[in-house]
């Protein structure tokens, strides 16, 4: 099992800047990718940005490109995200999440979320 606690979120002005952070805890030596999705009131959850845990390799939404960057520190078995430029269309809780896998068997792992607000 792994366990996610995400924090960092808060309340911001459109151009401000926010550091998320995830940690990872129980099987972590099991995870392969850490990511994040955020979800904003009445719509569907949406996949912001992902990092595979062995070779750092990034993926981000067009929506977020060149203006988020996600990061890790295995040693701390933690994922960040920075956010730059916020706009109001960023307003969601995201949630942090992770993706361990097996030869047979591949299972993900979501934090409770944390509440991103972009005011105008």
């Amino acid at each position: 099992q792994v366990q996610l606690v995400e924090s960092g979120g808060g309340l911001v002005q459109a151009g401000d800047s926010l550091r998320l952070s995830c940690a990872a805890s129980g099987r972590t030596f099991s995870i392969v990718t850490m990511g994040w999705f955020r979800q904003a009131a009445g719509k569907e959850r949406e996949f912001v940005a992902t990092i595979t845990w062995s070779t750092g390799s990034t993926y981000y939404a067009d929506s977020v490109k060149g203006r988020f960057t996600i990061s890790r520190d295995n040693a701390k078995n933690t994922v960040y995200l920075q956010m730059n430029s916020l706009i109001p269309e960023d307003t969601a809780v995201y949630f942090c999440t992770a993706r361990s896998s097996s030869p047979s068997l591949t299972k993900d792992y979501w934090g409770q979320g944390t509440q991103v607000t972009v005011s105008s």
